[in-house]
């Protein structure tokens, strides 16, 4: 997966990214859990994760956190897509999320920048 190779630290081996991005990935579906962190959706329907810190992501992007964990197909997680659909009255765009469209304050202003 992408999150894998992407932004790896000085020194650092493919090996510990992949760690590195496992624990985040079990930080953020944990966070769903409690309600620490929260699924919001943009009017084209891409998404971001509110709640979810610079420290707690290292480095992972809200696309492909939500894609990785898409795949999986979680019960939590997608109980967490069905909230933030419910509340905010638009279903999820994988097309909107596959074309870049995201935020970097948890969802409230969105761009492809």
């Amino acid at each position: 997966m992408p999150c894998d190779t992407v932004r790896t630290m000085p020194q650092q081996t493919f090996a510990e990214r992949q760690e590195e991005v496992r624990r985040a990935l079990n930080g953020l579906r944990k966070d769903l859990v409690s309600g620490r962190a929260r699924i919001a959706i943009a009017a084209n329907g891409a998404v971001a994760f509110a709640g979810w810190g610079n420290e707690d992501r290292r480095g992972i992007t809200d696309a492909c956190a939500y894609r990785t964990l898409a795949v999986e197909g979680a019960w939590a997680f997608r109980q967490a897509v069905a909230r933030a659909e419910a509340q905010h009255g638009r279903k999820v765009n994988d097309r909107a999320v596959a074309a870049g469209f995201h935020s970097h304050d948890g969802g409230t202003t969105w761009g492809r920048h």
